[in-house]
């Protein structure tokens, strides 16, 4: 071999080393997050329905992408999104369907990590007031707790009156929040029926304070109520955030789909020393009872299912006159490409 190949292979060696050397420091800055700092606003953090991003705050998942994450909790979801909308928040952590009816006002948001594959609502009839109850005809005229007014909860409530031929404006719907506010409503008579979430739900149910009618805890129960998939709690911001910060909803999906993947082996006792005892609302025994009702409900991966967004829309326009259903572009309101890559990333 002649010494002038030698040299010329060193040199290409040399500089393809180079080149790479070069490149890395580049490729790590694109992957960087654009915003460090970020607020999140969600509508009962306490819940099981948020218990990913209370897994993903508590296990430092946000620190290890590189995000500074201000977690703001709110009565409901509706008014974690007022937050987004007017500005003091970047990121709602809050149900799905709320970027549909978000589009048909023309505010263009988009869903891009999944939290929850059921809505994990159940709707309870109160054995104090209405011991009589037969049927969703005996709710007319009558009061209604949800977790906050225009939420998820008060969707679903909406959608159960609607098929029994009841409008919203028959019953009166009262917000009561997603903790111990929600079960002094109930169990003082405040409130003649509740549609609210867990641990909410399965404390007033196993206290014989509620009959519950209509379930979502569990997939076959979402299936019975919204006729296919749904889903439920998810991170969704304006589409123009995510398009100037990909890398940062990336590192979102991430510290989320990370903490999915932590759950799929978690026992009981983990998540109790995982999340902030005032969550428990005083009962770790009941506490426990209601995730082992929600856990199938809780997402595997953060990837919305391809029928979901169909289902949500199907479901609104069933009972809101005010939905441009044929004007909808479901395509924009949720995307799979963040969570895609974090799913292959964590193997989840």
């Amino acid at each position: 071999m002649s010494k002038n190949l030698i040299n010329r292979r060193v040199f290409t060696a040399g500089t393809a080393l180079a080149a790479a050397a070069l490149a890395a420091p580049v490729l790590r800055a694109q992957n960087r997050p654009e915003k460090t700092k970020l607020a999140i606003a969600v509508g009962g953090k306490a819940s099981f329905y948020y218990l990913p991003l209370t897994l993903a705050e508590q296990l430092g998942y946000f620190k290890a992408e590189g995000l500074e994450v201000e977690i703001s909790d709110f009565a409901g979801g509706a008014r974690a999104l007022q937050a987004v909308v007017g500005g003091s928040a970047d990121v709602v952590s809050g149900a799905y369907e709320h970027t549909i009816n978000l589009q048909n006002k023309g505010q263009m948001f988009q869903a891009f990590v999944l939290q929850g594959r059921a809505p994990q609502i159940a709707l309870g009839i109160s054995n104090k007031t209405l011991p009589g109850y037969k049927s969703v005809a005996d709710l007319k005229g009558k009061k209604i707790g949800v977790t906050a007014p225009g939420s998820s909860t008060n969707m679903m409530a909406n959608l159960v009156l609607s098929r029994a031929g009841i409008k919203a404006g028959d019953v009166s719907f009262i917000g009561v929040g997603t903790s111990a506010g929600a079960l002094t409503a109930l169990r003082s008579g405040q409130i003649d029926a509740i549609c609210n979430i867990d641990p909410v739900m399965t404390m007033l149910e196993q206290k014989g304070d509620v009959r519950v009618v209509f379930d979502t805890r569990t997939l076959k129960g979402t299936n019975e109520v919204f006729g296919g998939p749904m889903p439920a709690a998810c991170l969704y911001a304006p589409m123009e955030f995510l398009q100037k910060n990909p890398n940062t909803a990336q590192a979102l999906t991430n510290a989320i789909v990370h903490g999915l993947k932590w759950l799929q082996t978690a026992g009981p006792g983990d998540i109790i020393k995982t999340v902030p005892e005032s969550y428990l609302l005083g009962d770790r025994g009941l506490y426990l009872a209601s995730f082992d009702k929600v856990r199938e409900s809780i997402a595997l991966d953060g990837v919305f299912p391809e029928e979901g967004g169909k289902t949500a829309l199907r479901a609104l326009a069933s009972f809101d006159a005010t939905l441009k259903a044929d004007r909808i572009d479901l395509s924009k309101t949720w995307t799979n490409q963040f969570a895609a890559r974090a799913k292959a990333r964590f193997k989840a």
